[in-house]
């Protein structure tokens, strides 16, 4: 019943851009935050950007802050990420992910436990 569905993920030279989308589905998607995630093999998932309810307020993982830029439509229940000058090191499965908005906050972001819904990743790899 709930949905999340990532796409637009696939090879791309170091350098290139590339915009993930989440088509969601099964929830009220405007009283949920949304966040995108991305996880390398050997490595735990990773919290890469944020978004408020209503987009207000977005928050970025250190790596990432200058380079992507996080965004929703809720009037289409969809969440983006567009990746700007793409690194070998962002190579990863991108996971977008749900939480209510009573349970967290700009601080709390971050914490992978947060969120009540995930989607099954898309893949990303950046070419040197």
């Amino acid at each position: 019943q709930v949905k999340l569905e990532e796409s637009g993920g696939r090879l791309v030279e170091a350098g290139g851009s590339l915009r993930l989308s989440c088509a969601t589905s099964g929830f009220l998607f405007s009283t949920y935050a949304m966040a995108w995630f991305r996880q390398t093999p050997g490595k735990e998932r990773e919290f890469v950007a944020g978004i408020t309810r209503f987009g207000d307020s977005a928050l970025y993982s250190d790596s990432v802050k200058g380079r992507f830029t996080i965004s929703r439509e809720n009037r289409k229940n969809t969440v983006y990420l567009q990746m700007n000058g793409l690194q070998p090191e962002d190579t990863a499965v991108y996971f977008c992910a749900a939480a209510f908005y009573l349970g967290i906050t700009i601080t709390t972001m971050e914490l992978r436990e947060k969120y009540h819904f995930w989607g099954q990743g898309t893949q990303v790899t950046v070419s040197s």
